[in-house]
């Protein structure tokens, strides 16, 4: 097996891609291995100057803290998806971690709201090895977490702001400014 990295817009996140899927079950961020029973995962979050993983559909993006060069620690992290892999296990994480908010339950701008993050942003976001999640819209403001790559990430803001606030204004004017929790 190859697993291909992917350089991300945040210098202390890298993007791994086994080939082969890595959540069934939605993106998950994990940051304390004391939180997820997966040996992997725990593994990975042992390594030194690892400091959070995220895990998506088919690639998980590795977070390391500003001391720690990639030379030093990629080649261990690809040997740990390669052994997990070679022992025929077919996703890092299979199970749903986390209740999803049911949808209907929100109110029709919510539902709009997470409708165009979902089709036009999350996808874009994912390719830079991250996630963006909504959590809440009140007086104008649409509240969003920033995971995986994205955390952190010093090109984050700008891209809150020019990308994903210009975006949701554009197609709801309900919504004034777009914030990172």
């Amino acid at each position: 097996m190859f697993v291909q990295t992917e350089v991300t817009p945040n210098p202390n996140s890298l993007k791994f891609l086994p080939g082969k899927n890595v959540s069934n079950s939605g993106h998950y961020e994990i940051t304390n291995k004391d939180d997820v029973d997966n040996e992997l995962v725990r593994n990975i979050l042992s390594v030194n100057g690892v400091v959070g993983i995220f895990l998506g559909k088919d690639f998980l993006s590795v977070n390391k803290n500003d001391q720690i060069k990639w030379e030093e620690i990629k080649h261990i992290v690809i040997s740990l998806i390669n052994d997990f892999y070679a022992d025929g296990k077919e996703f890092i994480i299979d199970e749903s971690k986390e209740q999803n908010k049911d949808i209907n339950n929100l109110s029709e701008i919510d539902q709009k709201i997470i409708k165009i993050l979902d089709q036009k942003i999350r996808p874009a976001v994912a390719r830079d090895g991250g996630d963006i999640k909504f959590k809440e819209f009140k007086n104008g403001v649409v509240k969003v977490q920033l995971q995986g790559s994205c955390s952190g990430c010093p090109s984050s803001t700008m891209t809150l702001k020019q990308g994903v606030q210009n975006l949701l204004c554009h197609y709801l004017p309900e919504v004034k400014e777009v914030q990172a929790v």
